[in-house]
């Protein structure tokens, strides 16, 4: 970890982006129940949220329409730590992961998109995210809240979309 010039170690400030979703509920107010939550998180600062737009369910059709979007942060948390955080949240908003059909219905989701330029390949954690670059719904509020977005291995966002 870096030190200041008195020799205190500082924490170092990443650029980190968190896909939202629900199609549960009050869909809007817990995605902003979420971004609250994460915003009161010590080491997190919300930079930015994109407008939530209503989406079609992908993988599993027989479910009600989602509310997406995404939010870039500012973190001294590693990627584990805000992963961990992220799940937390989901938690706390009444998600339990593994009840339900895989890419079913849930009250909120919160996924690690992008953590600055790093590539994460650990078991639980994968950063990029694994599907970030086949899905609408995370590239359109990505490329909204940074158009000139570049994923680590160099393709833009705005590439993506228009692909």
């Amino acid at each position: 970890m870096p030190k200041d010039v008195s020799g205190e170690f500082v924490r170092v400030k990443h650029k980190a982006y968190v896909g939202l979703g629900a199609n549960l509920g009050d869909r809007e107010g817990t995605i902003r129940r979420a971004v609250a939550l994460l915003a009161a998180t010590p080491g997190v600062e919300v930079l930015r949220v994109s407008a939530l737009r209503e989406t079609e369910p992908v993988g599993y059709a027989d479910q009600p329409r989602f509310l997406n979007g995404a939010a870039a942060l500012a973190t001294e948390l590693g990627p584990r730590e805000l992963l961990d955080r992220l799940l937390a949240i989901e938690l706390e908003l009444g998600r339990v992961r593994g009840e339900g059909p895989r890419f079913g219905p849930r009250a909120v989701d919160l996924d690690l998109l992008l953590y600055g330029d790093e590539v994460v390949d650990e078991p639980g954690l994968t950063v990029p995210h694994p599907r970030l670059a086949e899905r609408r719904f995370v590239l359109e509020p990505l490329h909204e809240l940074e158009p000139a977005l570049t994923l680590p291995d160099g393709r833009r966002v705005a590439e993506l979309l228009s692909e």
